[in-house]
């Protein structure tokens, strides 16, 4: 397994950077700003310069890569156009190299109430709906993918259980991005992960699960 990561240098891409190395599968990092990732990502991680915006970037970026993790996601601007971007083409541009170099797993972040048209999150430019119109791309491309919504992130560790649910069921909650990390690689080497819509929170009640059960546990 060789491990691609699209939005490597951002909060929640590098920590799925370190969790693969952690593991000792090799990655690329996809990145606009080598020197930048120099400084945020560990050493052994081989770093090619690419943007999801820019497919023809794209292809030669893949190299021989084997699975892709996609946390990618527009930043906070006055752009209207940012989350239809990087949201939604950027996505599609990456699931379409996926399937031009036979990708064998996609593992997608998104987030929870990307199916809630009236949610907060939608003033700034739609940007769940657009998380939505990638998740419907990547489940229609044929690619065996996984898809990880997330609730509010925090940069935080704490010892709290991650809860995992199926599609449209958690609605709040919170979630450290070293959890969400770790969910995105568990993806990868689970088999009960494949094609799979996953919502994921911490909690401090809930009963302590193996990932095997809690990825077996979304039906």
């Amino acid at each position: 397994m060789k491990a691609f990561v699209a939005g490597a240098t951002g909060q929640t891409g590098r920590r799925i950077v370190q969790e693969l190395v952690k593991r000792q599968i090799p990655v690329r990092a996809l990145v606009r700003d080598l020197e930048k990732a120099k400084g945020l990502l560990p050493d052994r991680v081989e770093l090619v310069v690419g943007d999801v915006l820019q497919p023809e970037s794209l292809a030669q970026a893949i190299g021989d890569s084997t699975v892709l993790l996609c946390a990618t996601g527009a930043s906070p601007s006055f752009d209207p156009t940012g989350p239809y971007k990087v949201d939604y083409e950027g996505t599609k541009n990456l699931v379409d190299v996926a399937k031009a170099n036979n990708i064998q797993h996609f593992v997608l972040v998104t987030s929870l109430c990307v199916s809630k048209f009236f949610h907060p999150l939608n003033l700034f430019w739609l940007i769940l709906v657009w998380k939505k119109q990638a998740e419907e791309y990547l489940q229609n491309s044929g690619l065996t993918y996984t898809i990880v919504r997330p609730g509010g992130l925090t940069n935080e560790e704490n010892p709290q259980q991650v809860v995992m649910s199926v599609a449209d069921t958690l609605f709040e909650g919170r979630i450290p991005r070293t959890k969400v990390a770790q969910t995105c690689v568990e993806a990868l080497l689970q088999p009960a992960a494949a094609n799979k819509i996953v919502e994921v929170v911490a909690q401090p009640e809930a009963n302590q699960e193996n990932w095997q059960e809690l990825f077996a546990s979304v039906i």
